[in-house]
């Protein structure tokens, strides 16, 4: 089998690796470079729990073989938190009960994460939209709309204060 040596940021840390052509993306950040948080599902697709930030944007990482993502920036969910604190989307998880068994959260935060980069009011039928192409056997998903929900609340609420000060309108 040809191997190919490869390059990907990870969360912020540069990681130079060799892999077989056929190296799926997840097997390459859980088996070679250690993020499990990123879990392995169905495989074709269908669950989402594989679910990753490239370049921006949520993917499935079971899709993508390893080369095509060298060179990327990758986010998973180890990268989430900031300075030891948990992100609006990890402390909503966590506030609205968006979880039981855990499985689907890394890749339901990184889709939630992804919407509420593109769209930081979105309502109720746009994150059920958002996060259609992960599957949850659990919870029924409405705690896991709650929690997006929260998330964007406090998002809101963190750049409220910076957009008034930036319009002229801060106590400066």
């Amino acid at each position: 089998m040809t191997e190919h040596d490869i390059e990907l940021s990870v969360n912020g840390t540069t990681h130079e690796l060799t892999v077989e052509s056929r190296t799926l993306l997840v097997h390459a950040l859980r088996d070679e470079l250690g993020y499990t948080g990123t879990n392995v599902g169905c495989e074709s697709s269908t669950c989402g729990a594989c679910t990753v930030h490239l370049d921006g944007d949520a993917v499935k990482s079971c899709t993508l073989l390893a080369v095509q993502a060298d060179g990327a920036e990758i986010g998973t969910v180890e990268g989430l938190a900031e300075d030891g604190s948990y992100a609006p989307i990890q402390e909503g998880f966590q506030k609205e009960h968006g979880l039981q068994c855990g499985y689907c959260t890394p890749g339901m935060m990184l889709a939630a994460d992804d919407l509420l980069e593109r769209n930081p009011d979105p309502d109720e039928d746009e994150i059920r939209e958002a996060i259609e192409g992960n599957l949850c056997r659990c919870t029924g998903y409405q705690n896991i709309v709650n929690a997006v929900e929260f998330a964007a609340n406090e998002m809101g609420e963190t750049a409220s204060p910076e957009m008034t000060a930036a319009d002229g309108g801060g106590d400066d």
